[in-house]
Parts: structure tokens; sequence; C-alpha cells
């Protein structure tokens, strides 16, 4: 394993991005955030082993913490960039969580061409938040530019939402969270064996598991985590914004888990703001110190990972501005074979 400096924050990379760009994130150090210095308007990625910039967050000035995080031209339709299309599925009622039915949309890039198989992400919560063109995330549009510039490999999208009853009968208080939050191999097994399947029958996907990648947010993001920790042999890349590495349904045990367990073969990406905590219920969880642990742990085990503070709350205005370039560092060394 390699020795993990936690004294400092090292840019190994710098990229040199507009000087009005004002990011505002934070590096993990020594069981702290620091404030991280603007290197020529990007943002610093942080780990113990690497560091990146960023050119997608910009600042705006005032208001709510998270109104300084604004979407950069990745997340913009671009002149020129040919469009993926969008096709609609409803799993009636799955075998796996049995008398709930699972809407969901799969993204086929411009450039597929049917012969060679392509790249795979999934997205949880992928109707409610990530796959529409105009809303917070714009996930089609940045596949659409980043795809284009050739930063990404070809690549399918699936964008998964979490089951609603088809009767009263079937009906439980929080589904979103049984299938999310639960450390199982549950949801993996409703994606392989539900999902994916379907998927295979209209477009060509690698089998190579190092060309499969999966995200979400919040709840989305632990299931994420859980689905490429239960099944390495399937997805290694993995993306979670505000990641709710709690006490929900057990997530706060993860850290510890990751330390005792063999290191798996898996990349990954967190990002979550300071000031990121709920009220009701979820009053007393932390959010940020959640993921401080994750961090912690991924570093002591040698894992490939960032952890990405910035000073929002639980909000997506931070993950979605970064999401493109948390997308070229997940798949900075993927080659399609």
């Amino acid at each position: 394993m390699p020795k993990q400096d936690w004294t400092a924050c090292h840019q190994h990379q710098v990229a040199k991005f507009a000087p009005k760009q004002r990011p505002v994130s934070f590096c993990y150090s020594a069981r702290i955030f620091t404030r991280v210095a603007v290197i020529s308007g990007g943002l610093c990625f942080f780990n113990a082993q690497s560091a990146i910039a960023t050119e997608s967050v910009a600042v705006a000035t005032t208001g709510s913490p998270d109104d300084q995080y604004i979407l950069g031209p990745d997340s913009q339709p671009q002149t020129g960039v040919p469009e993926g299309r969008l096709v609609e599925f409803t799993l009636a009622d799955s075998k796996i969580y049995r008398g709930y039915e699972h809407k969901w949309t799969l993204y086929i890039p411009a450039q597929y061409d049917g012969k060679k198989p392509m790249a795979l992400m999934v997205f949880q919560d992928g109707l409610r938040r990530f796959v529409q063109r105009d809303g917070q995330w714009r996930v089609p549009v940045v596949l659409d530019n980043i795809i284009a510039q050739k930063a990404l490999p070809v690549m399918a999208a699936v964008f998964v939402d979490p089951g609603k009853p088809i009767d009263a009968t079937s009906k439980l208080d929080d589904q979103r969270s049984y299938e999310y939050d639960t450390l199982s191999d549950q949801y993996s097994r409703f994606l392989l064996r539900e999902i994916l399947p379907v998927v295979f029958k209209h477009v060509r996907i690698t089998r190579n598991p190092d060309g499969r990648g999966i995200a979400g947010r919040s709840s989305g993001g632990i299931c994420s985590f859980t689905v490429a920790w239960q099944r390495p042999d399937q997805f290694r890349k993995v993306f979670s914004a505000n990641g709710s590495f709690v006490n929900i349904r057990g997530g706060g045990a993860y850290p510890e888990i990751i330390r005792q367990a063999s290191r798996r073969p898996v990349r990954v990406f967190l990002q979550d703001g300071i000031m990121d905590q709920l009220d009701g219920s979820f009053e007393g969880l932390s959010w940020p110190e959640g993921n401080r642990q994750m961090a912690a742990a991924l570093a002591m085990k040698g894992y490939d990972y960032q952890l990405v503070m910035g000073e929002g709350t639980h909000s997506s205005r931070h993950g979605a501005a970064l999401f493109p370039d948390a997308m070229r560092w997940l798949w900075r060394d993927y080659r399609a074979k």
C-alpha cells in the first residue's frame, strides 16, 4: 500500500482555467478540512495520491451557500454536438421488489454504431434527478458533450427510479430508502437480473467491469457504492453526491467494513458540503462526517478515490457543477477492448 500523506494538499496536475471562475472546495487533510487556495481559477480535487483541477464550477456571490455553484459549458447544449436519444421503459412488476413497478430510461449516444460494445453508467433516482436535459444535472447533455470531446468512451446510460407501489397492499412507507439505503446485494440483483438484460436487447454493452460505473445522490449515492462493493465483478466506478453514509439503515458502518475487508478494484468519487444536514427523523446524522470517514477508510486501504467538500447543503448544486470533471476523472484511463 502506498504511504499516505495527510499533511497537505498536493497539486500534481493543475489546469489553466478562466480567471473569473472562483470555486470553493476543501481538501481532506489530517482529519480536518482546509480551505483550498484557488489554482488558476480551478478546483482542487484531493486524495492522498493525486489531485486534479476542474473548470466546471463557477461562483455566484450572494444568497445560499449553494448559489456559488453553477453549471459550466459541459452542462450546456453546444452547437454541432450530436444528441443521444432517450428510450423509456417500465418494469411492470419486479420479481426482486414484488408489488412495485420501476420506470427507467436508456440513453443511447449518437456515436453508437451497433458494432462495438459501449461503456455504461447507471444512475439512481434517474428520472427524478438526472435525465432531464434542462434540469439540475443534465446528464444527457454532459454525456453528449464529453463523448464528443473524446474525454469519455462511447457510453450508454441507464436512469432508474425507485419503485412505486402497484396497489395499496404493496405499499412500503419508504420504498426508496428500502432499495437504496439497505446494505445488501438486493439492489444489485435487481439491476443485473431485471434491468440490464433489457438493456442488452437494445444495445451492446461491455462485459468488462472497468467499463461500467454507477452514480447517485444522497441515498442514491450510498446505493451506488453498495452495488459496486457487492459486485465489483460488474461495476468498478462510483460517483456519489451528498452520499448518505449515515445510520439510516446501517450505512454508517461502511468505513469499518471497508477497513476490515480486502481491497476491491473500485474507483470512488465522493462529494458533499460542510453544511449538509437534514431535520426531522434525520436530525443528528452528519453527512459531512460520514463522507469524511469514508474517505479516511478508503485512504487507509489504498483505494483510488476523490473526496470534494464544498460549502453547500444537502443540495445538487455543487455535485452537478463538478459532475463533468468527476466523470473525466473516473474514466480517465479506460480503453474499450
